[in-house]
């Protein structure tokens, strides 16, 4: 007993390094990249690993935030994301509580959602379809493609089989419809999984950025991570020059694509905080109950 006690805290304490290993790894570099985007010029040009800033500057901020383009595009994001998950929760979940249901053709319709699935077009005839639809330069090109998540609607649609078909009979005898027991009944109980799928659908949307760069070529529509892009990958600090700003010397280009990335990614993780609660119940939808 006495060695298997000794196993078991061995273990523990195996769990726990491995743990904040992997904690470690992912704190470190938003550590690196917050105290950059705070640091001043001479600090970042004397240090070659900045851990914590000795004076902190608000410099790269100030550039970012005076520039009108580096709002807009955070606001396109934000109104993309949420009309977009939006859109998708309503597609999804409609579609998805339709085929939890027997009709006829129902696995002619469920061929189609898993033939979209597992086979896809690709980029040229999903882009010509965008161009011919009118879909171009226009945030619909970054919503409407993607409405519906074959296999989110798979795994909602075996979330609605789980629930009793009881309660759906018994408002149905009542004198409800169909779609006052979808409004009504279902979708109140339905809150994990909307909670669920939303945050994923929420997060794809904020973190597209390949269908931005192949449907927008108007700058001025740009969504928040191809303004990155251009930023950090392609290195041009110049999209964020600012009009007032032309004859003061802007701060390093490194710091401004911190600060720009910590702008960027601080709105999507303060979403989670309020979905936790739901989103904790939604992690096993679909999964078989014992």
């Amino acid at each position: 007993m006495h060695h298997r006690n000794w196993l078991d805290r061995a273990s523990d304490w195996l769990n726990v390094t491995l743990l904040l290993l992997v904690s470690a790894a992912m704190i470190v570099p938003f550590l690196y990249i917050f105290s950059v985007s705070f640091s001043s010029m001479e600090e970042f040009l004397r240090k070659d690993f900045i851990f914590w800033p000795d004076r902190w500057v608000t410099d790269a901020y100030t550039y970012i935030l005076a520039n009108d383009k580096f709002v807009k595009s955070i606001l396109i994001t934000v109104l993309i994301t949420v009309l977009g998950t939006l859109l998708n929760l309503a597609f999804t979940s409609t579609m998805a509580y339709g085929l939890s249901k027997k009709f006829y053709g129902q696995r002619i319709f469920l061929f189609m959602v898993l033939f979209t699935f597992l086979f896809s077009a690709g980029i040229i005839p999903t882009y010509l379809i965008v161009k011919e639809t009118g879909l171009l330069n226009s945030i619909w090109s970054l919503i409407i493609p993607v409405l519906i998540s074959p296999w989110n609607l798979i795994v909602f649609s075996q979330f609605f089989k789980s629930i009793p078909e009881e309660l759906n009979e018994a408002a149905l005898i009542d004198g409800a419809s169909e779609f006052t027991v979808f409004n009504k009944i279902i979708l109140p109980l339905s809150k994990p999984a909307l909670a669920t799928f939303g945050l994923f659908y929420a997060v794809s949307h904020w973190n597209s950025y390949f269908t931005g760069i192949l449907y927008i070529s108007n700058p001025n529509l740009w969504p928040i991570q191809v303004l990155l892009r251009q930023i950090v990958v392609v290195n041009d600090t110049s999209t964020l020059q600012v009009e007032q700003m032309v004859n003061v010397q802007p701060p390093p280009a490194e710091t401004i694509q911190m600060a720009a990335i910590l702008l960027a990614t601080i709105p999507i993780l303060i979403v989670y905080p309020f979905l936790q609660k739901h989103f904790a119940k939604g992690v096993m939808i679909g999964s078989v109950k014992g």
